[in-house]
């Protein structure tokens, strides 16, 4: 299918993209990797008066580390992110949920900004972001703000986002040394969205937990922090009672919506199985 009648601006800065969100009154779409908005377009599920492409602002595209957190500019590769030595060492939750993210195609022209601003539940990064409790800043006419996950994500793609507001950045809190993580994920195929998937992080000395952080994927309008089966590991250890006894309790913390892909009772189930598969796995691998 063709998508219907736009006009077309490629701002070369911010400011200038900005100026065209407010002449257009809500009625225009950012376009950044165009990975979700050019389907929608093509079946003329959206029918913006205008698109404004942020592929021509170079000072919305990087990754750098400030005072203890990665940040990345919105327009950030989702390749970039795969390869870059900063993310693997720093942030190596981010980059094993990297290689979940769609196709090589898709990684190469999708960005951190977009994929976040969309807002899909199912997808990788409103995980981690969800599960690293970390922020987002978004830029309007009246100035800059910055948004945790809880004030950020509101349902099915939709965010707190205002028509003449843009993300400009994503910043992320460093992992510590010695942290374990693992992304889990449950697809019918490779590259498909998550029907459920899991990010976690987890702080320990010996066999105690001084640090829990779970967070859901593909169960529900917006991705769950999962702080109660958090609480459990904190409280009780990492052995297998304590590891097992989280993932019920997960498992409890989602509400689900059934759809021609999983029924929600499916999803519940693997909500548990993959918050205890995460846990056990993000034990055998630590952040350097």
């Amino acid at each position: 299918m063709k998508p219907p009648k736009f006009d077309y601006h490629a701002p070369k800065t911010v400011d200038e993209a900005l100026a065209l969100l407010t002449r257009y009154d809500g009625e225009a779409k950012i376009l950044a990797g165009g990975q979700s908005l050019m389907p929608l377009l093509n079946f003329r599920l959206s029918r913006p008066a205008a698109l404004v492409d942020l592929n021509r602002i170079p000072t919305l595209a990087y990754i750098k580390e400030v005072d203890g957190s990665v940040r990345f500019g919105a327009m950030t590769r989702q390749r970039a992110i795969e390869f870059s030595p900063v993310v693997a060492k720093r942030l190596p939750l981010l980059t094993e949920a990297t290689r979940w993210v769609g196709h090589l195609p898709i990684r190469t022209r999708g960005t951190i900004g977009g994929s976040i601003a969309h807002a899909d539940p199912s997808a990788e990064y409103p995980a981690v972001l969800t599960a690293l409790d970390g922020e987002v800043v978004a830029r309007g006419p009246k100035g800059e703000r910055v948004l945790k996950p809880r004030d950020f994500f509101q349902t099915y793609l939709t965010t707190n986002l205002a028509a003449d507001e843009i993300l400009t950045e994503v910043r992320l809190p460093a992992t510590p040394a010695g942290a374990g993580f693992a992304f889990e994920e449950f697809s019918r195929r490779h590259g498909d969205f998550a029907i459920i998937g899991i990010a976690a992080v987890i702080v320990r000395e010996g066999s105690r937990c001084t640090m829990a952080r779970l967070a859901t994927a593909g169960a529900g309008p917006i991705p769950v922090r999962l702080r109660a089966a958090e609480e459990i590991l904190e409280r009780e250890g990492l052995g297998d009672e304590a590891i097992a006894r989280a993932a019920a309790k997960a498992q409890e913390l989602v509400q689900p919506d059934g759809d021609i892909h999983a029924s929600a009772d499916y999803r519940r189930h693997l909500t548990g199985v993959l918050t205890g598969r995460a846990v056990k796995r993000a034990l055998t691998k630590v952040a350097r």
